[in-house]
């Protein structure tokens, strides 16, 4: 950052699988999440944030270099990010940041052992892919066995086909259950709590990964014991929209995950209701966490001088449209995310942003605060100038999300691409008509149908304005093409 501020530390939280709308600050009545509104009354909230993918590993791997996925190579889970491309966090510790990281990466591989790591810049580096597959590499399991063995002992052997998601999608297990105190959401904040207490004459930045609120649905006791699963609001629409849907949201109705999780049709009306208030469990006890975080932040005298950062990588289904968990899909639950950002004295509280950004634009703004990187490394945009009072009137006014058969492989690929406008969306279900799955898509008037329920793809009213969103889809793919070195002469 220029003018003489002083380097700030950067905190990232971010949660899996958290919709934009799972927040009280957000404009949900349902849902408690006292400390994450009191951070966003602190700083700036922004309502239309975008992952660049709506699955886990090419979402992480976009914040991570601030690159489209059509940019970075991380096109699918089970990929690993290829090694020419740096990590944000290697870029802030070569700037002379001291860096930490705790809990979900997913940068590579983690279903036959974990994760391998990388040029990462962490020196702290507390991995564990999530609280149920046992390694001897998974960091909260060593810290479970170490702080609570009586509980370490009792859950068993939780790996294999027991843990896989489409088995123990629709119910809780014993890990996601557990205390409060042995929880994983629990050990993510004891391990930030730590690093922020450390003395150190650098600035700092720390990423801390949550798990939740990423399926199955279960939380600890006194955080479910909020919700009446009776009274809570159901999904938006329904089963009944898929007829103007593109074929693939039918199968995923059907079957979660491309045939390997049971799908929305499976679930009895009381286990959706559940679902939801275990979803709504979760996030209640991440903002419980979170509230830790910053009160540990507090008392170290660093909160003046600390960027907080709270999102996550991608949305959750939850049963809108007839739907539950991720997939191929581009609705607003699945690519829409929170975004909050707090810097005491630089950040003016109570900013409500209505621009359109995307978690590339999160890169971009670490680096600039930082000072760190070259600013052509990524192809976000600083969100700083329009925080710090500047001028937001040529900010881009679209988002792109695009998947390549990112998720549970399907016969054939799956391919869809997403622009975002101010009032529109278009969503391209790629395929030539002679395959099995035709060429189709989806276009929303936001301005009138904020809640996706209408498709007007094929609506004639709207041929023109299709078209011309299509035109500007295919401008926007041109203009993110990557890499681009620098031209350093004409020939």
């Amino acid at each position: 950052m220029t003018n003489g501020v002083k380097r700030p530390n950067i905190l990232v939280l971010m949660t899996d699988q958290q919709r934009f709308d799972a927040l009280g600050c957000a404009g949900n009545p349902a849902i408690s999440t006292p400390n994450l509104d009191r951070l966003a009354a602190e700083g700036a909230m922004f309502r239309s944030c975008y992952a660049q993918n709506p699955i886990c590993s090419p979402s992480r791997a976009s914040f991570a270099t601030g690159l489209y996925p059509h940019a970075h190579g991380l096109w699918a889970n089970g990929v690993e990010l290829p090694e020419d491309r740096t990590m944000v966090s290697r870029s802030l510790a070569g700037a002379g940041y001291d860096c930490g990281m705790a809990g979900k990466q997913h940068l590579a591989p983690c279903a036959n052992g974990p994760e391998p790591r990388r040029e990462d810049g962490y020196r702290v580096y507390k991995w564990s892919h999530d609280p149920i597959h046992r390694s001897a590499e998974n960091a909260f399991h060593r810290w479970l066995e170490d702080n609570h063995p009586d509980i370490w002992s009792r859950i068993g052997d939780t790996s294999g086909a027991t843990a896989e998601a489409g088995n123990i999608a629709k119910g809780a297990t014993a890990v996601d259950v557990l205390p409060v105190e042995a929880h994983y959401s629990h050990w993510i904040a004891e391990e930030v709590i730590a690093f922020i207490g450390e003395r150190r004459d650098a600035p700092f930045y720390f990423m801390a990964n949550f798990f939740d609120p990423h399926h199955p649905f279960g939380a600890p006791a006194p955080f479910r014991a909020l919700y009446d699963a009776k009274n809570l609001p159901g999904p938006v629409g329904g089963p009944e929209e898929l007829e103007t849907k593109p074929l693939v949201q039918s199968e995923y109705h059907r079957k979660s995950y491309g045939g390997q999780a049971p799908g929305f049709a499976e679930y009895t009306p009381e286990e959706l209701r559940e679902a939801r208030a275990g979803y709504f469990a979760m996030v209640s006890m991440i903002d419980a966490e979170v509230g830790r975080i910053l009160e540990a932040l507090e008392a170290s005298g660093q909160r003046e001088n600390t960027i907080v950062i709270f999102s996550s990588d991608h949305g959750e289904m939850l049963g809108d449209h007839g739907i539950m968990l991720k997939g191929p899909m581009l609705y607003d639950a699945l690519v829409r995310v929170p975004l909050i950002v707090r810097w005491p004295g630089q950040i003016a509280p109570g900013q409500r942003r209505e621009e359109i950004v995307q978690l590339i634009d999160l890169t971009a703004t670490l680096l600039e605060a930082a000072g760190a990187g070259d600013a052509q490394q990524v192809q976000g945009e600083s969100l700083l100038p329009m925080l710090c009072g500047g001028d937001a009137t040529d900010w881009r006014d679209w988002a792109l999300a695009e998947y390549r058969d990112s998720g549970h492989s399907a016969t054939p690929p799956v391919f869809t691409t997403m622009l975002r406008e101010k009032h529109m969306k278009l969503v391209v279900w790629h395929g030539a008509p002679t395959t099995q799955r035709p060429r189709d898509g989806e276009l929303y008037d936001l301005g009138r149908d904020p809640t996706e329920q209408t498709n007007l793809y094929n609506d004639p009213a709207y041929r023109l304005e299709r078209e011309r969103m299509k035109d500007s889809l295919l401008d926007v793919l041109v203009a993110t093409e990557w890499p681009r070195p620098a031209r350093k002469a004409q020939w």
